[in-house]
């Protein structure tokens, strides 16, 4: 089909597809939808994905340029795959190209062959002696040959450096026919003819209910939601239901939140399975992410486990999905493509067939709607597995108190008396460096970032002040720099400054610090949790990097340093957030037998909010929000979509949203929309961020179809405003954040 054109989308941000011919010698069968294809784009060579395959184009056919060369001699991405990518570009309203390379791992993107990649191995050629006479004036070749006499089933190449084996001198023995050169391909894993590496723990009434009920429902599109207690065993129904799709002969996708959680996990799931487990996530090297990618593809692993860009893995028999701790906001990507992994797991376990478990202790007010309407199957789980009790809330009102490091005295207290007994102490303080600001009690000045309007926290183990906005950083000044005098002093306390404090309070025990920094080294976060699980009396102290997953049977006391910052967020969700962030820490007490409990200093002892939590529970604190959203037509009662835009100079990105407010409102008349409210434009809350100036416009919506009519016709327009180029703008359905 020598006139074949090629209707490809680009692996870029831009959201046009390119039509090229297709080159003449390739069969008319390779011509697919789903192939990469190397083409020419300007002055330099490209990757693109056939989406069609047509014998038309708006372009004259002798203008077109003709493609290099087709790289795969089968679609790349299983057909549901694709379709899943061109719905996620059609409704997150970004490139299919940008969209489908989040699909493909690097090596991919860069036009590597889809296969796995094949080993070289050295070995002796037939017949050769190792007194050859060509070696007689050549001692190093004949040292090498002899390495190689010894391993006759050949050396791999990426031994032989280890065998400190020369490079050259292997070439000049291949050369003179000494040795030789086999490409072999990887051997894959046997499989057990048994699934369970260790027996199943049993399960409780409520567990085996929740077993039943999602077991029953497998071969078929259902979606459920655990809503689980912390501690109350729901990773135990994860791996009974994973137990069940690995006898059937199908894979199981798991997604968890944080990187951070993929080494314990992966480990707890070997403990349990002999499977093919496969860890994919943007801190796996091109190389291994690739060979999983295929793998998975090809059906070689049995259970894939990942954070939300795992979702786009390739399954050959795709059996089960599992979203752990369904609310989190990391499943949310903040650039790019900003799609949400819970979202759209739900939309590829429709597309696939199969069901999707989400579970939580604090599950999204948008989960619990779903459920409450019908859409989801409600699974609740009240009862913490074993003889674990649930910890008891305390309110420490600290309004009459002095906080020395952010530690009032009851709570100093309380510490104390848990460490006595040999038990462990988690203390939260979601803030880390040592202080939030510089102050200098002269003039009041504070130390506030130049390219953000934010202050920079004090980092004082490295003498620094540090933007956590922007990362610019500078060393810490010893006068102020608008009076010039010698009183300058940190205000706040931070991660690092709580340590320091808690370090000289309770000399005996060691305290852990677990926040961005201390873990950035690797292995960092490994070797703070072996040294928890010694279960030796200890405080553990740290972000919201300890809340999710972790497991420490000894801690007993939580202490809650700030809990007030969520109760007056200008953001709609900050409470939300607030109630999960407070009950997810609230879940590392008490997960073994002794009695726990949970202090949370506060200067709003009788707010509503924090009362309804600690006395009735997250589910009762989530009917009442979901009551009030409904009231102010806010999600998930109504729709939102955020147009972002940002410039160097001041007063331009409010001028390209006053221009996009203008279209909107002409295509809202034009296409008869009615139930679409334009709100704005503002500035962000943060004006200025990493030296540009920032502001927004916020669509809303009382239903999903009338707000996405809307905005096909309105990006279109948008990249034709003028002055658009000086402007960096960003479209975000369904933002979690309108920050």
């Amino acid at each position: 089909m020598p006139d074949a054109i090629l209707r490809l989308a680009l692996l870029s941000p831009l959201r046009n597809l390119f039509d090229y011919r297709a080159p003449a010698d390739v069969p008319l069968a390779q011509l697919q939808s789903g192939v990469r294809v190397r083409v020419p784009f300007g002055h330099r060579k490209t990757i693109g994905i056939v989406i069609e395959v047509t014998d038309h184009s708006t372009v004259p056919v002798e203008k077109l340029k003709s493609a290099l060369a087709i790289l795969d001699v089968t679609p790349l991405l299983p057909p549901s795959l694709l379709k899943l990518c061109l719905w996620a570009a059609q409704y997150y309203q970004h490139s299919i190209g940008d969209t489908l390379s989040l699909a493909l791992p690097a090596l991919l993107r860069q036009g590597e062959l889809a296969e796995d990649r094949q080993e070289r191995f050295w070995s002796m050629a037939p017949g050769v002696r190792l007194d050859d006479p060509r070696l007689t004036y050549a001692p190093r070749q004949r040292e090498t040959l002899a390495i190689i006499a010894k391993h006759p089933h050949g050396i791999a190449n990426q031994l032989l450096s280890k065998l400190l084996l020369s490079r050259a001198s292997l070439n000049l023995l291949l050369a003179k026919g000494l040795v030789q050169v086999e490409i072999r391909k990887h051997n894959t894993s046997q499989r057990h003819s048994h699934w369970l590496a260790q027996p199943e723990l049993p399960l409780n009434s409520e567990q085996s209910a929740a077993y039943k009920a999602i077991r029953a429902s497998f071969d078929s599109f259902h979606a459920f939601l655990i809503a689980g207690v912390t501690g109350s065993g729901k990773t135990e129904v994860y791996l009974q239901l994973i137990h069940e799709t690995l006898q059937s002969g199908k894979q199981a996708l798991v997604l968890i939140p944080e990187i951070n959680l993929g080494p314990q996990t992966i480990a707890r799931f070997k403990q349990r399975f002999h499977a093919y487990i496969a860890l994919m996530h943007s801190a796996v090297n091109n190389r291994e992410r690739l060979k999983s990618w295929l793998a998975a593809r090809d059906g070689r692993v049995d259970i894939i486990i990942g954070t939300r860009s795992a979702l786009f893995t390739p399954m050959q028999n795709p059996g089960l999905i599992i979203i752990d701790e369904e609310h989190d906001s990391s499943y949310k990507q903040q650039e790019g493509v900003r799609y949400h992994a819970r979202d759209l797991a739900l939309v590829r376990a429709r597309q696939e067939g199969i069901p999707i478990v989400l579970g939580s202790a604090t599950p999204s007010l948008e989960s619990l709607h779903n459920a409450y309407k019908g859409r989801y199957g409600l699974i609740h789980l009240n009862e913490r597995a074993g003889n674990a009790k649930q910890p008891r809330f305390i309110r420490l009102d600290i309004k009459s108190y002095q906080l020395n490091s952010g530690i009032s005295k009851p709570m100093q207290q309380a510490i104390g008396q848990t460490l006595a007994i040999g038990q462990q102490v988690l203390v939260f303080l979601n803030r880390r460096g040592f202080a939030p600001t510089l102050l200098c009690y002269n003039c009041g000045w504070m130390s506030e970032c130049l390219r953000c309007d934010a202050r920079m926290t004090v980092h004082q183990r490295y003498s620094e002040l540090r933007c956590h906005h922007c990362g610019y950083a500078e060393q810490m000044p010893h006068h102020c720099k608008q009076c010039g005098i010698v009183d300058l002093h940190p205000v706040g306390a931070g991660t690092e400054r709580a340590e320091e404090h808690l370090e000289i309070l309770f000399p005996a025990y060691p305290v852990l610090r677990v926040d961005q920094d201390s873990t950035a080294r690797k292995d960092a976060m490994n070797k703070l949790l072996a040294t928890i699980q010694k279960n030796q009396a200890c405080i553990l102290l740290g972000t919201q990097m300890l809340s999710k997953g972790h497991h420490f049977p000894l801690v007993t006391l939580v202490s809650i340093l700030d809990a007030d910052s969520g109760l007056f967020s200008s953001d709609f969700r900050g409470s939300e957030h607030m109630a999960q962030l407070i009950m997810q820490v609230a879940g590392r007490a008490g997960r073994a037998n002794e009695p726990s409990k949970v202090i949370i200093q506060t200067h709003f002892v009788n707010h509503p909010l924090l009362i309804q939590l600690t006395e009735k529970g997250y589910l009762a604190f989530a009917k009442q929000m979901l009551k009030e959203r409904c009231s102010a037509n806010l999600p998930p009662f109504t729709h939102l979509a955020l147009l972002r835009a940002e410039a160097h100079k001041p007063g331009q990105a409010e001028n390209f949203l006053d221009k996009a407010y203008s279209t909107a409102e002409y295509l809202l008349s034009k296409l008869n929309l009615t139930s679409i409210e334009l709100l704005g434009p503002v500035p962000a809350p943060m004006e200025r961020r990493a030296g540009r100036y920032r502001a927004q416009l916020l669509l809303q919506a009382m239903s999903r179809a009338p707000l996405h009519k809307l905005l096909n016709s309105w990006l279109i327009t948008l990249e034709q405003i003028p002055g658009s180029r000086k402007v960096r703008w960003s479209l975000d359905v369904d933002p979690i954040d309108l920050y």
